[in-house]
């Protein structure tokens, strides 16, 4: 039996870094509002928990994306396969990632995929050339390394 996982990512602005991985990935942001609004309105979480996040309610310090293709729980808009979680931290990033995301391209793509990142505001940390391959070590906009392949 395999394990349901999702990998969660600190950061200081969680929804902006939502938003840049979801364009990144081709990946879907939650959308949990109506299990927000169905706990809003029982009293179970305070509105203060909550911001409005491309003109739905999403919690603060909380959101995740998905890949388009796998399932997820319509009630809570929870995914239930490959999944970025972002969630709030009061520290700026310090020291390299001990973890991070390979972004591997479509063959032949990788410059027009370079291209494309750092208009989403990714920074290009440098290129790197080794007898097992080519890759690019790139930074989100909160200066998370990953690597484009």
């Amino acid at each position: 039996m395999t394990l349901h996982w999702k990998l969660v990512i600190d950061a200081q602005d969680p929804h902006a870094q939502a938003a840049f991985w979801g364009e990144a990935l081709g990946y879907e942001v939650e959308d949990n509002s109506a299990l927000i609004e169905r706990l809003l309105g029982v009293g179970a979480a305070p509105e203060a928990m909550t911001v409005e996040f491309r003109g739905r309610r999403a919690w603060r310090d909380l959101i995740a994306v998905r890949h388009p293709d796998d399932p997820y729980d319509e009630e809570s808009g929870t995914g239930l396969g490959r999944r970025l979680l972002f969630q709030r931290v009061p520290e700026t990033k310090s020291g390299k990632n001990r973890l991070h995301v390979d972004v591997h391209s479509a063959p032949g793509t990788r410059e027009e995929e370079l291209t494309r990142l750092r208009a989403l505001g990714a920074t290009v940390l440098r290129h790197v050339k080794e007898p097992g391959g080519e890759w690019v070590v790139m930074a989100d906009p909160e200066g998370n390394e990953f690597c484009l392949h």
